[in-house]
């Protein structure tokens, strides 16, 4: 993947042990309670927590005169519980197949399949958590939508 200065990093500082961080983004449960941007909701996780495995993400914003759904897919690549989480994702519809990003409306040159990197380091019962998503660009919308999803995570952890 040539993604040379098209990838972003946040690091985000938890009061909580990466046990409880790793399992907001595994557990289908937790994981509906944060992720996406402010205004969207997580009607749908599937997360079958395997190398190899797949999972599947809805998110929903509502609006008074509509609902407006995107599909997420991809499969987990490298899993070391508590500490490190590698999935891919790409854009697809309700039953899991594959759409492009410019049928959803993203620029031209998105890429189909993008990198979700994440590292846990627990010091004295606080984590670390480095996020890396390979394929978007630093500065973009997605960048603005994993700060605010993580500041949601931040409110759920308490």
């Amino acid at each position: 993947m040539n993604d040379v200065g098209n990838w972003v990093r946040i690091v985000r500082n938890f009061n909580a042990p990466a046990d409880l961080v790793w399992r907001m983004w595994t557990d289908p449960s937790l994981f509906q309670k944060w992720y996406g941007p402010m205004g969207f909701e997580v009607p749908v996780a599937e997360i079958d927590l395997r190398v190899g495995g797949t999972r599947k993400i809805c998110m929903e914003m509502k609006t008074p005169d509509k609902a407006m759904r995107m599909w997420f897919t991809g499969v987990y690549k490298e899993i070391i519980e508590p500490s490190r989480l590698v999935y891919t994702e790409s854009m697809c519809d309700e039953d899991g197949n594959l759409l492009s990003p410019q049928d959803m409306g993203m620029p031209e040159g998105s890429p189909d399949i993008t990198e979700v990197i994440v590292d846990l380091l627990e010091v004295d019962g606080k984590t670390t958590m480095t996020m890396v998503h390979r394929g978007v660009p630093e500065g973009s919308a997605g960048e603005g939508g994993w700060m605010q999803a993580f500041d949601k995570m931040e409110t759920v952890i308490g």
